[in-house]
């Protein structure tokens, strides 16, 4: 065995300044030769060289298990060996794995996320090899059918008892069956069915384990607008023409974006080939999987976090082997094998959640685009508030764009109405201010639903001593402990540390002197159960909805109008569709805009103008109320006035006069540590060893807003460059003249979503 770097050639130039429209990367081509390079799933920036015995012969892509150290590793033949390494001092490969090869375009997307991302190769790897487990041969399991030699003729003259004649009668009309089922249905014990076999009238036979097929159901296709038509043919197109191409299907909350994109999705089947959906929540699948089933009469497969291990096998390998024609899942969905991918949709294209913040820190959004380009297959990004990102290059004509600007079948969106805290202030103690109050009333009063959205879990953001002011905060985190006072908990939202609420004040130990401040759901939810007794109050957040099926049951109660009014954060204001609520309320439409946040306003707007969108989907007038401190915000003003485009225009200006993404580039460097002092050295190195350069800027370092997070000191530099630079070889050569203690940890991320 031994190291190799990994040849220039085989791996891709960073992205260019249009966008990852433009990814491309050389395949891997590798010489049938007595060594091999393969790629580990760990996080290495190298592969390692093997032998290859004689008896065994091996392709690019093959999965292999081979010796590294005591252990025994699954890996990837990545390319040739570098060739001038003593024989006697490689290892062998050990055997080739039962499973489908890594495709070229996997492989060269593995290199291409590796490269684009400064991540190690192999931690990308790691990604795409999730499910070691599928790389061995299915499982198998003994089933039980007619033997060739039982034909009614040879079994004319043979005396048989009445319950080996069920068991023969039942198999001449059956399938395969496992013991138990064929012992069940024929109404005998086992052991008849096992003297049959040793009879020679029955035989045993293996096969791989079956999944139980869901019930096909008659697919329905329902009547689309003219608009959904229009852009349901020329996506369609798309699909049946194949090649690479870039489409944002814009279209208002309620437009049908969905039955849109259904369509290409279905001409991919009808080819045969594959189709994957990313979701950026679990929980927003719920009602998307029933309206699937409804236009194509089956399920598709689902790729998340809350499948079992079993499940997840499966997936993987229906996914390998063809088997699994439609994919909806999650970011890690990005990296599953597929044998024939024909088109990618990303639906909420915008949402925050398509960003992965740990490990190899990526936007799925994006590299579900290179995925695209390498593969050579369209790509559709779908959103009612498309990223800034996605609207300038649709404007640029490097992405098409589809828009759709009426609601389906005849519904209006909702008029948005600004509520002014300053002059309607709420009651002491209460957040909902009076005209609030009134509009819910009188929507319940009319047997319609209410959705009062804020965006905070728990029952206060703060608790505090109201003797001395001391502020109960995390051991871990640099934040503030959230009261959730129906566990009877103090938690910490980023790392998950909790404490019961202390008898005393730690500070000046005064007893029974803490108070909450500001509101959560919880609070909210006391408030509304003064307020409306008689009405059935749910939350709908995380705490409350941990799971998919929690989820699923919880969307289910709301459509079927078993719940009055739900007190609701992000996870009720995206996608779904209640035809009875007609009310929505901010609590506070101000929450994110505070702050130096350079995507605050557009993430405030994109939440607020989705979670309004939930109202009045149906036959029904919706309407929106935002409660504010500061109503000529401009945020708050496009809400009003609807103007979204308008708002997109001038935050689009304010960004390019400042060089801000989407017109320029920016690179944050996480530096992190459990010693505070030897952070702060490292960090101070970095900053003495920045690039100095045209076009190219270095902020920091500074402690980041979570300057504490998980026991680990943190500080940031942020690189800022013109959109045209390759600011990965800029970073590498960086970084690479600074020797930090292994103690620190130095983290790389490119295009960073969130500044925390």
């Amino acid at each position: 065995m031994q190291r190799r770097d990994a040849p220039s050639s085989e791996w891709p130039a960073d992205r260019q300044g249009d966008g990852p429209a433009a990814a491309d990367a050389p395949a891997v081509r590798v010489d049938h030769d007595a060594t091999v390079a393969v790629l580990l799933p760990l996080p290495l920036g190298e592969a390692y060289d093997y032998r290859v015995p004689s008896s065994m012969a091996l392709a690019p892509g093959d999965f292999v298990a081979v010796p590294l150290g005591k252990r025994t590793l699954a890996g990837v033949v990545w390319g040739k060996a570098r060739g001038d390494v003593d024989p006697g001092k490689l290892r062998d490969v050990e055997r080739i794995l039962p499973a489908p090869p890594m495709s070229d375009p996997m492989r060269r997307f593995v290199a291409w996320v590796a490269a684009y991302t400064l991540s190690p190769p192999g931690a990308v790897l790691r990604m795409a090899m999730s499910v070691t487990d599928a790389l061995e041969a299915p499982r198998t399991e003994t089933v039980y059918r007619l033997a060739p030699a039982a034909t009614p003729l040879a079994l004319a003259g043979v005396k048989l008892t009445p319950a080996r004649r069920r068991v023969l009668d039942f198999l001449r009309e059956a399938p395969a069956l496992p013991l138990v089922d064929v012992a069940r249905q024929a109404g005998v014990g086992a052991a008849v069915v096992k003297a049959l076999v040793d009879a020679g009238w029955v035989e045993a036979v293996q096969r791989r384990q079956a999944r139980a097929a869901a019930p096909a159901a008659p697919a329905f296709r329902p009547t689309l607008s003219e608009a959904q038509a229009a852009a349901a043919a020329d996506l369609v197109d798309k699909v049946n023409a194949g090649g690479f191409s870039t489409t944002l299907l814009d279209g208002v909350p309620g437009a049908g974006k969905t039955e849109v994109y259904f369509e290409p999705i279905a001409a991919a089947l009808a080819q045969g080939r594959q189709a994957l959906v990313l979701l950026p929540e679990i929980a927003l699948s719920t009602q998307w999987l029933d309206r699937f089933a409804r236009r194509f009469g089956m399920r598709p497969a689902e790729w998340h976090s809350d499948l079992t291990s079993t499940e997840r096998r499966r997936t993987w390998r229906d996914v390998a082997e063809k088997r699994a024609g439609v994919v909806v899942g999650a970011r890690s969905a990005l990296f599953l094998p597929f044998a024939d991918l024909a088109v990618i949709v990303v639906d909420e294209e915008h949402d925050g959640a398509f960003k992965q913040e740990d490990g190899t820190l990526y936007n799925a959004r994006d590299m579900a685009v290179v995925r695209a380009r390498l593969s050579d297959v369209p790509i559709v990004l779908a959103s009612a508030t498309p990223s800034l990102e996605t609207v300038a290059n649709a404007r640029a004509g490097r992405y098409g764009a589809l828009h759709l600007p009426d609601r389906h079948g005849g519904a209006q969106l909702p008029g948005v109405a600004v509520v002014d805290l300053r002059r309607q202030a709420p009651a002491r103690g209460r957040w909902l201010a009076p005209a609030v109050v009134t509009a819910v009333n009188e929507t319940l009063a009319r047997g319609e639903q209410v959705l009062l959205f804020l965006n905070r879990r728990g029952y206060a953001p703060l608790t505090l001593c109201r003797t001395c002011g001391h502020r109960l905060q995390c051991p871990h985190c640099s934040a503030w402990l959230v009261e959730h006072r129906f566990r009877g908990r103090l938690i910490c939202h980023h790392c998950g540390y909790g404490a019961p609420l202390p008898a005393a004040c730690p500070s000046c130990e005064d007893k029974d002197s803490f108070v909450p401040c500001g509101p959560g759901v919880e609070r909210l939810a006391e408030e509304a159960l003064a307020l409306f007794p008689d009405k059935r109050i749910e939350i709908f957040a995380s705490d409350t909805v941990g799971s998919r099926r929690a989820a699923q049951a919880m969307v289910e109660r709301i459509a079927a109008g078993e719940i009055d009014l739900v007190i609701g954060t992000q996870m009720a204001a995206k996608g779904y569709h209640f035809p009875l609520l007609t009310l929505v309320v901010v609590v506070d439409a101000d929450l994110g805009l505070a702050g130096g946040d350079l995507r605050a306003a557009e993430r405030t707007f994109q939440l607020l103008y989705q979670v309004a969108g939930r109202a009045g989907r149906a036959e029904k007038p919706g309407r929106a109320l935002l409660q504010t401190h500061i109503p000529d915000h401009p945020v708050i003003q496009a809400l009003a006035s609807g103007e979204r485009d308008q708002f997109n225009a001038a935050e689009m200006a304010a960004r390019e006069s400042a060089g801000w993404p989407p017109f320029g580039r920016l690179v944050a460097i996480i530096v992190s540590g459990t010693d505070e002092a030897a952070t702060d050295d490292a960090a101070r190195a970095l900053a003495r060893a920045a690039p100095v350069m045209d076009g190219i800027k270095v902020l920091g370092p500074a402690p980041a807003p979570l300057s504490l997070l998980r026991g680990r000191f943190r500080r940031r530099l942020l690189l800022r460059s013109q959109r045209g630079l390759k600011v990965q070889g800029i970073v590498a050569d960086w970084l690479a003249q600074v020797t930090v203690p292994p103690s620190v940890r130095v983290q790389v991320d490119i295009d960073p979503y969130s500044f925390m």
